[in-house]
C-alpha cells in the first residue's frame, strides 16, 4: 500500500502540470487588442496639436531676473 501511495505523487504532480501549462498556454489575444487600441488612442492624443500649447518653432523668451531686494 505503502509502494502505491509513493506512485500517486508523481501522477498528481503530472496531472497538476498538466493543468498550469493548458492555463499558461490559454488564448491571450483579446486583452493584447484592447490593450493595443488604448495605446493609439494615446499616441493620437500626445500628437493632436492643443490649442492653449506654444508654438515649438517660435523662439524662446529670455527670463528676466528677479531685482535685488534694497533694505
Amino acid at each position: 500500500m505503502a509502494a502505491l501511495a509513493w506512485l500517486l505523487i508523481p501522477l498528481f504532480a503530472v496531472v497538476g502540470a498538466a493543468i498550469w501549462g493548458s492555463w499558461v498556454q490559454r488564448n491571450k489575444t483579446i486583452g493584447d487588442v484592447a490593450e493595443l487600441a488604448g495605446y493609439a488612442r494615446f499616441r493620437d492624443a500626445m500628437e493632436r496639436a492643443h490649442p492653449g500649447a506654444p508654438d515649438p518653432a517660435a523662439p524662446l523668451r529670455p527670463v528676466h531676473e528677479a531685482a535685488p531686494a534694497e533694505s
